[in-house]
């Protein structure tokens, strides 16, 4: 996939987005410690069979319903459609047997049920709706999102095994790479994007997606 020449980066801000996504985790944390739990004892528990009759924009959330956020600004589905177009380049170039999607619906268990900015799926491709994990998921932050992109689905995405996962910040223009591990837990590997904001991530089908992180932006 050709490149363009990119500004050099300052390593200083990388570090800087890897705090604020700590500060940021950390006030989740205790929002819902002090808040979910006596909120949870009044609401019903949902199911897929629930989830599919419903009208508008939802996630499924452990029995919960969660309201998706109204339609994202454009910074946001510019930075959706470039990363889906570099993943896609990527595995046409390199023959892989994988699909990019955006916006569609991940039925991870019968009470859940997500939907991704942008998921790769390799081998046996959905119908419907997805029921495996992706390979690679793309969440783009918005003020609405962000507590939940940061915490609790990065904590989903780990448990279910999702090799990468990708945080992208268009406000601060950065991006935070989290690797899962042989332990079963994610690694923050930001530190792999070159001070040019070049970066490629191998699958474990062999394949390999290339990022330029300023292309995401444009």
């Amino acid at each position: 996939m050709p490149l363009s020449n990119t500004p050099s980066h300052n390593p200083l801000k990388q570090r800087d987005v890897t705090l604020r996504v700590g500060i940021m985790q950390s006030a989740a944390r205790l929002f819902l410690s002090t808040n979910m739990s006596s909120v949870l004892k009044y609401q019903p528990h949902y199911t897929v069979s629930d989830y599919q009759h419903w009208e508008g924009d939802w996630e499924l959330w452990y029995g919960t319903a969660v309201a998706m956020s109204p339609s994202p600004f454009g910074p946001h589905e510019r930075a959706v459609s470039s990363f889906a177009y570099m993943i896609q380049s990527s595995i046409q170039l390199n023959h892989c047997p994988c699909k990019v999607y955006t916006g569609l619906d991940w039925i991870v268990q019968q009470d859940t049920v997500v939907r991704p900015d942008v998921m790769l799926v390799c081998g046996c491709q959905p119908e419907r709706h997805l029921e495996t994990p992706p390979i690679l998921v793309v969440e783009v932050l918005s003020e609405s999102t962000a507590t939940k992109d940061l915490l609790a689905k990065r904590e989903l995405y780990e448990r279910q095994g999702v090799e990468n996962y990708l945080i992208v910040d268009t406000a601060a223009r950065t991006i935070c790479w989290l690797e899962l591990q042989i332990n079963g837990t994610y690694q923050d590997v930001t530190n792999k994007i070159a001070d040019n904001g070049l970066f490629s991530i191998s699958l474990s089908n062999g394949c390999i997606v290339n990022f330029d992180r300023n292309a995401g932006f444009s």
